[in-house]
């Protein structure tokens, strides 16, 4: 009995580090409101080529559970607002659900959530004192089954169950959900299930573009904002709504209460007044939000914290109501083309499809516009020797680039290393409009400009090096730690063994 006890001791804390060695994840929502979509066995082909391992659907499809069988894509399934009534009224209804929709395909299909309830604060008829009970039956016919711990629950929501989200620190839940939320955070915390959020920065800029960057919504912003609170630095609204998340979940003493990203995205195409709408800005933001999130950076209140993304959505879906960006958050179309390349490793250099001034030979360069200010070329460097992720160490004292010692010099270098380790696009020469692309290349003497043809021997070994450099020690510390406790579990196995050849 003790031997057997330690062996199940063993191998569950072996199962536990292995997720908490697991790292970021970034998935995708395959939305279906579209009546030219492919089947599903066609999506998972696709699915299965860009190498997406995580994806999210909005219900519990015969056909789409079966499609993804044997893949090893990690399922998210939902029951929808249409059922929650039937689900939080009688037990027998979770049962048979479970039971007829979901077991027959698991564990073949990898389900690892269900959600129960999508953004309910948010529909017209507020169903939102249905979500706990239906979330309770559902979680008691997954213990019935012996799943509650392979198969989390949870519902997701839309920021605006925050009353207040700006500044971060003074995020705040709406008061007027108080009698739903209560009860669900004390599930989730009791469950150790995470609070799942559908954030938009878009909606923001959109709707308020004289407060909201462009620049701050794509990630690509080189000024901060600082929590008069907290001192805290943001240089990306994504951020900064995760953390409101936080501060408000802490004001309620849920302290241990993680967050999960279940939609964001952008838009490449929108009505007139949706000028922010564009290939170009859903490719930067999605592009940057990947890596973002697989560097395992976390957020100023929670740096290195781990953080699950969903990437909103898959397809194009024509049969989404609203203005024209609604039917626009793909990242491909029906027929499974691309609207714009993506690298959901978050380490290589994309292949940009809209590239056509040759960035792609390594025949432009970035420099720093004659125009800008110092204020404006320091706190540019600032960010892309910083978040950006640039090897700067070239213009540091006694180094090949430092020499003339300028602002102007120092950024060029700075902006180009940036511009070609993120594909040689235009936005990723923006800088704010401190960026200029040239096509004369600004090397001179020893000091080497980057080019996109001799990015694979320079600067895309640094970009794999700095996507990695905020979770390598937790990376390091993992990999020990998993020797160690394997060889540790075959040593108890072995030891088990022979006990139990002693026994008979």
């Amino acid at each position: 009995m003790a031997s057997a006890f330690k062996l199940l001791f063993a191998v569950s804390l072996f199962t536990l580090l292995l997720r908490f060695c697991r790292g970021s994840i970034v998935g995708v929502c395959y939305g279906r409101s579209a009546d030219d979509l492919p089947t599903p066995d066609k999506v998972v082909e696709l699915i299965k080529l860009h190498n997406i391992k995580y994806v999210r659907i909005y219900d519990s499809n015969i056909q789409v559970l079966k499609a993804f069988a044997n893949t090893g894509v990690e399922l998210m399934v939902a029951v929808p607002n249409s059922d929650l009534l039937a689900f939080s009224q009688f037990q027998s209804n979770a049962d048979s659900w479970l039971k007829n929709s979901i077991l027959p395909y698991y564990p073949a299909t990898k389900i690892t959530y269900i959600t129960v309830g999508l953004e309910v604060t948010e529909s017209p008829n507020n169903a939102s004192a249905l979500v706990v009970p239906a979330m309770h039956n559902v979680l008691t016919a997954l213990k019935k089954a012996g799943l509650h711990k392979r198969i989390k629950v949870s519902s997701t929501h839309s920021l605006g169950v925050l009353s207040r989200s700006f500044p971060p620190s003074a995020g705040a839940f709406n008061s007027s959900h108080a009698s739903f939320l209560k009860p669900m955070l004390e599930f989730l915390a009791e469950n150790q299930s995470p609070f799942m959020i559908d954030l938009y920065p878009y909606y923001a800029y959109r709707d308020s573009p004289q407060k909201v960057s462009l620049d701050y919504a794509l990630f690509e912003s080189s000024s901060e904002v600082i929590d008069p609170n907290t001192g805290l630095l943001y240089t990306n609204m994504f951020d900064a709504q995760i953390d409101a998340l936080y501060f408000a979940l802490m004001a309620l003493n849920f302290k241990t209460i993680k967050v999960m990203v279940t939609e964001t995205g952008w838009p490449s195409k929108g009505s007139p007044k949706e000028k922010g709408a564009t290939p170009d800005n859903a490719q930067t933001y999605n592009t940057n939000l990947i890596r973002h999130v697989l560097n395992d950076t976390g957020t100023p209140t929670k740096p290195g914290e781990e953080l699950d993304v969903y990437i909103f959505s898959l397809f194009n879906e024509n049969r989404k109501p609203g203005l024209e960006s609604e039917r626009n958050w793909g990242l491909f179309y029906p027929d499974k083309t691309s609207i714009y390349n993506l690298d959901f490793t978050g380490k290589g250099v994309l292949d940009m499809t809209n590239s056509t001034d040759g960035s792609k030979n390594g025949t432009t360069w970035c420099i720093a516009s004659s125009k800008a200010s110092e204020a404006d070329l320091q706190n540019a460097i600032d960010w892309a020797c910083g978040p950006g992720n640039v090897d700067c160490s070239a213009i540091q004292p006694s180094q090949p680039c430092f020499e003339p010692d300028n602002l102007a010099s120092h950024a060029s270098f700075a902006f180009n290393s940036y511009y070609q380790q993120n594909g040689a696009s235009d936005v990723a020469c923006s800088f704010g409009g401190k960026g200029v692309k040239v096509d004369k290349d600004p090397s001179y003497d020893n000091c080497i400009y980057l080019t996109a043809g001799g990015i694979n021997k320079t600067a895309s070994s640094n970009m794999t090096a700095t996507a990695n450099t905020s979770s390598s020690a937790h990376t390091d510390v993992c990999s020990w730690i998993c020797v160690f406790l394997l060889t540790t579990l075959i040593a108890v196995i072995l030891n088990t063994g022979n006990v139990f050849h002693v026994s008979f």
